[in-house]
């Protein structure tokens, strides 16, 4: 049965309706998961009895579920990437109590199976980040740019950080949220006695506004405004504050004028660990707080000629010491900290992606890498000393986990090409046998629309660096080669599209193409993620340009092979892909003959600061660089035909991006297609939004390629 344009807009896509947020109660005897309560992917919260082995909803309608998010609940969506309806976070506290912040407000759960508990009200403001405190005596959330508490056992309420009205105590700033990977901007001590947290001042910021030019309103209410940091331009102000529960007391520890703060963690004796990162991202410095003798001192440090990408996996140990990663050999490793001694408990060309858990007792570190592929990602153990390095899991593709020391048990959500994602509960000892099947892949469309995986192929370039890619091949009995090609690209850093997931096959955009005759090429160019630094940073200074060599040489390649059509290669995108698709079709107009380009950049003086600069520098000492990465540098050599995708209150890539190319393109007099969407941000989420996207994309590639 051919596919629906309407159901490529549909989410998710075929297969990937699957339970997630899976984290094990305290006392080991329950687990929690988010999964689909409906057809609509309405997300519950489900629980999993780890004695009999019987699931049961712990939580689902919650409150109105019509009610409109606030502007702070959709941006800080937008940095969690989340999608779906319904819940969307819960946490477990000491007691095996339940924290579900929804809407703004925050339910209270006395165990699993009692009823929710509306505990604290939106009111005005939404209740933002919530957690419990370690001991379970206290809820805290942010409200209106301040920490407030709940003492859970009178549910009395009371302010914790008060400060000026243009700063704010506790929440993480737009850039340590999109950038940096930092969600949170406060954290509890060990023994509940503290709370550490970033005090942010953006009042030197010049504000960028937004309009909502679609809204029936006019108005405050149809406008909003951003402190953004362009590149080159001026940061917030952050400080580091460490406030007693008791008494409200509050010491000021670091602050902040051309350094980020990157992450903080509380170590078991009450000393903070601040990660410091220097403004051109070469130089990163843990510091370590004591408040007992107010002493703040270096305890490590790394540097890189390039830069230096942040990590989770900074573990404290209750011996003192700690597990770092470290990609000072070119991939990230674990290393062992202790007593000053820095110990490599890993090596070799493949990359450590996270430390899951640290079982000191048993002094087993378990983590997941690439040791066996670059394609795929599996669980590992080993000792602390770094011996006896174990595969944990055994299927082919890609291994998500959530582990539980305490109850000799983990969570193991794998899929791969021609497998969607299955979850299964496995003992954590002996041969990691499943003790049980949470979700098996039953979603009838895999079938009903015959959906094939792409192959993958490799070539190699002048330089013998391999580069890695998938094609989607159209049908043989009914079409021949060479075909007509799209290019499916993002093509930028801390991204990887090839690799062996169900993802890939689930795309159900390519399968279309496919199903229509087109060739459909992934390629993952240098600058990609997950092949080590060597691989990662030859877009030092200068963006634009291997990601379009990479991409073409594949391409000529496919050509030489008698696959690909020269006459008929077309390319889309979506953020640094959509910047991609314009790059390749302004630098190589004898390739590419069109291309759609969603919410692309189009020139990085336009982008933040944090990500910019890691990759370019500051644009004053830079100049050349800006200059040969902007899109705008090659508006002249455009000859294809070219579709922009952009939602005008993006507040991410801003709607300016597209509006200034259309300014070039309509001073080289140059032809060009433009579909906006009024009230979508970064990416298109009302479903109607999202199907006419795609039928637009998808006639324009047709009449186009």
């Amino acid at each position: 049965m051919p596919i629906p344009i309407e159901e490529i807009s549909k989410f998710p896509l075929p297969g990937l309706d699957v339970p997630s947020g899976f984290s094990f109660s305290p006392d080991g005897k329950y687990l929690a998961y988010l999964k689909s309560a409906d057809t609509s992917g309405y997300k519950a919260l489900y629980g999993l009895d780890l004695v009999n082995r019987s699931e049961f909803v712990i939580a689902d309608n919650l409150g109105d579920s019509s009610s409109k998010e606030t502007l702070e609940e959709q941006l800080r969506k937008q940095r969690l990437r989340q999608m779906s309806g319904g819940i969307s976070q819960y946490f477990w506290a000491k007691d095996s109590n339940i924290l579900i912040p929804y809407q703004g407000n925050i339910y209270w759960l006395d165990d699993p199976f009692s009823a929710p508990e509306l505990l604290m009200p939106a009111s005005d403001h939404p209740c933002l980040d919530v957690k419990a405190s370690p001991n379970g005596e206290f809820v805290s959330f942010v409200r209106n740019g301040d920490i407030h508490l709940i003492e859970v056992k009178s549910r009395a309420s009371f302010k914790l950080t008060e400060g000026e009205c243009d700063s704010t105590r506790g929440l993480a700033d737009y850039i340590a949220q999109e950038e940096m990977g930092r969600s949170t901007g406060y954290w509890w001590s060990p023994d509940s006695y503290y709370v550490a947290f970033t005090e942010v001042t953006e009042k030197h910021i010049p504000e960028f506004f937004i309009n909502h030019v679609g809204s029936d309103s006019v108005g405050s209410n149809a406008s909003e405004s951003h402190r953004y940091p362009f590149a080159g331009q001026d940061n917030p102000s952050v400080r580091v504050g460490i406030v007693e529960v008791d008494s409200k007391d509050c010491i000021w520890v670091e602050s902040t004028e051309d350094e980020y703060i990157a992450r903080l963690d509380w170590f078991p004796d009450n000393s903070l660990a601040i990660q410091t990162e220097s403004r051109d991202q070469q130089h990163l410095k843990i510091r370590r707080f004591s408040i007992e003798d107010m002493t703040l001192t270096t305890v490590l440090q790394e540097d890189s000629e390039t830069w230096i990408n942040l990590h989770n996996m900074l573990k404290p140990l209750s011996s003192g010491g700690f597990l770092w990663a470290s990609e000072k050999t070119g991939f990230n490793h674990i290393y062992l900290f202790r007593e000053g001694d820095l110990l490599r408990l890993t090596e070799g060309e493949w990359q450590v992606d996270s430390i899951e858990s640290v079982d000191e007792v048993n002094e087993t570190i378990f983590f997941t890498g690439t040791k066996d592929s670059y394609r795929e990602r599996h669980l590992y153990k080993m000792s602390m000393k770094g011996e006896g390095l174990e595969k944990v899991t055994s299927e082919s593709g890609i291994h998500n986990v959530s582990i539980s020391v305490k109850s000799k048990l983990f969570v193991n959500v794998y899929n791969s090409l021609s497998s969607p994602p299955t979850v299964v509960l496995r003992s954590l000892e002996d041969d990691y046998g499943v003790e049980m099947v949470i979700h098996e892949p039953a979603d009838e469309r895999i079938d009903r629309y015959k959906l094939e995986p792409p192959e993958f192929f490799e070539l190699t370039l002048k330089d013998g660096t391999e580069l890695s890619g998938a094609l989607y091949y159209p049908n043989p009995n009914k079409f021949k080669a060479p075909y007509p090609t799209v290019l499916s690209v993002y093509g930028g850093p801390h991204v990887q599209l090839v690799t062996n997931s169900w993802m890939m096959t689930a795309s159900l955009r390519a399968q279309y193409l496919r199903e229509n005759g087109y060739l459909v090429v992934v390629v993952d160019n240098r600058g990609s993620s997950r092949r080590g630094s060597k691989f990662e940073s030859p877009i030092k200074n200068l963006m634009g340009k291997v990601e379009v060599e990479d991409q073409s040489f594949a391409l000529n390649y496919l050509i030489e092979k008698g696959i690909v059509d020269e006459e008929r290669i077309g390319v889309y995108g979506w953020s640094y892909g959509g910047y991609m698709s314009l790059m390749c079709l302004a630098k190589r107009p004898d390739l590419f003959k069109a291309a759609v380009a969603g919410a692309p950049v189009t020139s990085w003086d336009g982008y933040d600061t944090h990500y910019t600069e890691r990759y370019m520098g500051m644009p004053d000492e830079n100049l050349n660089g800006y200059k040969e990465s902007s899109v705008m540098s090659y508006v002249p050599e455009i000859e294809g035909k070219l579709l922009l995708v952009h939602g005008l209150v993006d507040e991410n890539v801003h709607f300016r991006h597209t509006a200034r190319l259309i300014n070039s393109l309509n001073g080289a007099g140059k032809h060009y297609d433009l579909l906006v969407f009024p009230e979508e941000r970064h990416m298109p989420r009302r479903i109607e939004d999202r199907v006419y996207m795609e039928r637009r994309i998808l006639e324009f590639l047709q009449d186009s390629v």
